[in-house]
Formats: C-alpha cells, structure tokens, sequence
C-alpha cells in the first residue's frame, strides 16, 4: 500500500529558534520525550537540526563538562559532580545558543513524497528523522523512524 508524508508525519512540530539556549532544547526535549527538534527561522523555514548526540558531542569537543568512565557519562555518585568548575562547565553547556551546536545541512521532503522513498532516504542519510516542508519550503511536519514503522505496520 502506498502512503505519502503527509499522511504519516507528525504535526504540528515542537521547533526551536536558533538563539534557544541549549538548556531550553534540552528541556523540551526531555519533557517531550523526544531525541531531537528542527530548528527554525522566523519564517518557519527549517534552517537546522539539533539531536541529543548533537549535545553530547558539543560537550565532548568543548570539554565544558568533562566526561568520566569508558561509557563517557559523568557517575552520579562522584565527589567531583559537585564542583565549581562542573556548575561552571554545566552552566556554559546551558547557555550555548542552539545554533552554534545544530546540524546545518537537514534534509527535507515535501508533503507528497512518497513513503517508501522517505523512507530510502532515512536510510541512505544515516538519519532518524526527516522534516516535512510544504512547496513554499515552511516546516509542516517531521517523519521520525517511529513514524516510519508505525505506517508500514498500519499498512503491511
């Protein structure tokens, strides 16, 4: 069966401006529930992607907050969390704009793109989610790889 992306993208999108701190993408993210947001002009054009990994790696490169251990995440139960210089490394983390640590290069689809070839996209670009612009190129819509499955179980 086929499908098209509008009839399987999420909408509307929780977006985020470019001159968002990082604490805010982050908190929305944690109380979404969700790994990433589009990032948007005042037109709503899509001008960026932020992602957790995108966060992670931000703090690794800087070394705002250095990172302990093989799994490269700070242990709750260290000494050191407590720290001067780790509210110091926290707080720059938090106050970094999101455009100086988003992806700039997001590929998008329009409404109607067929499914499967979204779908080949994900794939091809190594990409969790994909946003949905409309032919003036304004965001209405983002496929994630949940939205992706859901679609091809609802119609397999």
């Amino acid at each position: 069966m086929e499908f098209v992306a509008r009839e399987i993208m999420t909408a509307p999108v929780i977006t985020v401006g470019p001159e968002a701190k990082l604490a805010e993408a982050v908190k929305v993210m944690a109380e979404k529930n969700i790994s990433g947001l589009p990032v948007v002009d005042e037109d709503n054009r899509v001008i960026g992607i932020i992602s957790e990994a995108d966060i992670v790696d931000y703090a690794g490169k800087t070394q705002a907050v250095r990172l302990f251990g093989s799994s490269g995440w700070i242990s709750p139960y260290d000494d050191r969390i407590g720290s001067t210089s780790y509210r110091k490394g926290f707080e720059l983390l938090a106050n970094t704009p999101v455009e100086k640590v988003m992806a700039r290069k997001v590929t998008t689809v329009k409404e109607d793109t067929p499914g499967l070839e979204v779908a080949r996209v994900m794939n091809r670009k190594k990409i969790n989610r994909v946003p949905v612009v409309d032919a003036s190129g304004r965001l209405v819509g983002l496929i994630t790889r949940a939205d992706m499955v859901r679609a091809l179980a609802e119609r397999g």
